[in-house]
């Protein structure tokens, strides 16, 4: 492709709205009080410019079936050089400063920064402080214009308002009605929950270790050699109470390392904040991934936060975690059509880099918070696993019964679950009967799978020095991710994305199916439902199932081929 020249600013530039960029004025904030201002406009702010692929990837690369290395998705897939160097020369045109160490290729995110006035000219935004309770945010309504020569070569520009994204999705025992979530709301969703200790733990929930021995994890496994990343966008963890809470468990505390994005950091506050989260997250995950190391990405409640911290997990050669858990997110009509392509790019990386997204579907049933059925993103990208919520009641480290988690009926959630309306039907899933979506572009079902998340069935959690039981579908997501975790560390390689395996026939004894309550407008049935997907883990054969084929070789040739094989081969094809 031919490289375009940019114009200069003082000349007559026409323009266009960048695709999927249309901002709400309220977002999720919606009917909350406000008071706007014009921001100072000499403040200095920086955006993400998400820029196009050299190429895209192939249906083999998205579906994990032919995996890439760092460099092969660097060298074939990072940042187009044309869209680039158009991107660097508007940043000129208006004043904007390019962060050195910006465009990392694999990641394709250009960070410009400048005053607030040179952001609305650059980007043909008016930008307005609104105050929500005691925050105040710079917010924009309506699309971001841009010279007509980058659109194509430009895919989101994130950062220009700062509004909160997304929501934890998790639930305390005990806790009833919204007021403790609007009030949340309030303070920029800091926590969307208020904290009232468990009278009795022993009551109906369940430890983490507990749990994975109820789904059959097989005994004394381990997930020595992996790494779980975590995706935090609030709160923080202390690891005095790590160190306590594993003690209580007879296990090692993990290595947990924080590694801030944006600005992000792990910042523990009290037990009414968001740090009921991250300790959940943290906590579930490692008590039943014995062994493995926990990289935690903090950034900040922003669209821009949120996908740049996936972006930094996926592309993290340092750590390389094989597996990243996502417990935050909101319904789909909450997000701009640019941030969900971004966020479901770095999804696709994660597939063909053959790394399991484990993402939680949601607490608010079929509604999902909002009017009509609704599914919550980014449990909703084909590229991730959604996590639906069950009600778990066993009894003599037996089952007794699972079904559907929902308490609507006092005001204590329910699992997510519907269908897209944004994403089509995925392939693997074409055999698994979802309903049609109400919108015809629509058609991937949410969840994938589903686990314990009832906070009535909850897990044992310590936050804050503070014992608490905590549930949700935040729950299931690190729930999921310590699994694949032990599944990577016992089948020596990791397992990627995992519908095409998990959606097979040969892979139904894998699960428990869950065929018992409703989220709202969907009901449990036989196989796949969109309250608990295939349904809840039968572990040991979780990990038979997900276990990647072993690469077919081709007469005496060794597996990685020798670089005078390779050039062998290429020679004899020419």
């Amino acid at each position: 492709m031919a490289t375009r020249t940019s114009t200069p600013h003082s000349a007559p530039q026409s323009r266009a709205v960048l695709p999927g960029s249309e901002k709400q004025p309220f977002g999720i904030a919606a009917g909350i009080t406000a008071k706007e201002a014009a921001p100072p406009s000499g403040k200095t702010i920086t955006v993400s410019v998400l820029v196009k692929r050299k190429q895209p990837f192939k249906a083999a690369n998205r579906l994990g079936k032919e995996r890439l290395t760092r460099a092969q998705l660097r060298q074939r897939h990072g940042a187009d050089p044309a869209a680039v160097k158009l991107v660097r020369a508007f940043a000129k045109d208006y004043g904007l400063n390019i962060s050195p160490d910006t465009p990392a290729p694999e990641h394709r995110t250009v960070k410009l920064t400048g005053t607030v006035a040179a952001m609305q000219r650059a980007f043909g935004v008016t930008l307005a402080h609104q105050t929500i309770g005691d925050n105040t945010y710079r917010v924009r309504k309506g699309g971001i214009t841009l010279p007509r020569q980058l659109i194509g070569y430009v895919e989101a520009v994130l950062g220009l308002d700062n509004r909160p994204q997304a929501q934890p999705h998790f639930r305390i025992a005990g806790q009833q009605g919204n007021a403790a979530s609007r009030a949340a709301q309030a303070r920029g969703f800091a926590s969307p929950h208020a904290v009232i200790a468990h009278a009795n733990t022993a009551n109906g929930s369940f430890t983490p270790v507990q749990v994975a021995q109820l789904y059959q994890w097989p005994s004394n496994s381990s997930a020595k050699s992996q790494t779980i990343g975590i995706i935090e966008l609030g709160g923080g963890y202390r690891t005095a109470d790590l160190a306590t809470y594993f003690k209580s468990l007879n296990q090692p505390a993990p290595k947990v390392t924080a590694v801030s994005v944006d600005g992000g950091k792990n910042s523990p506050g009290n037990a009414n904040s968001a740090d009921g989260e991250v300790m959940l997250d943290i906590e579930i995950a490692a008590a039943v991934a014995s062994g493995a190391n926990v990289v935690v990405y903090f950034a900040p409640n922003t669209d821009q936060g949120f996908i740049d911290a996936i972006s930094t997990a996926v592309h993290d050669s340092t750590n390389n975690p094989s597996v990243v858990s996502i417990s935050w997110g909101t319904a789909e009509v909450n997000w701009t059509g640019q941030a969900m392509t971004a966020l479901d790019s770095a999804c696709q990386s994660a597939a063909a880099l053959g790394i399991t997204m484990t993402v939680a579907a949601g607490d608010n049933g079929s509604f999902d918070g909002v009017t009509g059925n609704n599914v919550d993103f980014p449990a909703s990208s084909p590229h991730v696993l959604a996590c639906g919520g069950t009600k778990l009641i066993a009894g003599n480290s037996t089952i007794s019964s699972e079904v559907v988690w929902n308490e609507l009926a006092s005001n204590e959630g329910a699992t997510g679950g519907g269908v897209s309306n944004v994403f089509p039907l995925p392939s693997w899933q074409s055999g698994a009967g979802v309903p049609k979506p109400t919108n015809s572009a629509g058609g991937r079902g949410v969840p994938d799978v589903a686990g314990d998340a009832d906070p009535a069935t909850g897990y044992s959690i310590r936050v804050d020095g503070q014992n608490l039981v905590i549930g949700g579908t935040s729950a299931v997501a690190p729930l999921w991710a310590g699994l694949i975790a032990v599944a990577n560390a016992q089948n020596g390689k990791s397992a990627g994305l995992l519908q095409p395996s998990i959606y097979a026939a040969k892979a139904k004894v894998a699960f428990r199916d869950i065929t018992s309550g409703n989220n709202g407008a969907f009901s449990a049935g036989p196989g796949w439902d969109a309250c608990t997907g295939l349904g809840s883990p039968v572990a040991s054969r979780v990990i038979a199932a997900v276990k990647p084929a072993a690469a077919k070789k081709k007469g005496k040739t060794p597996s990685p081929p020798s670089s005078r094989t390779t050039k062998r081969k290429a020679a004899k094809r020419k």
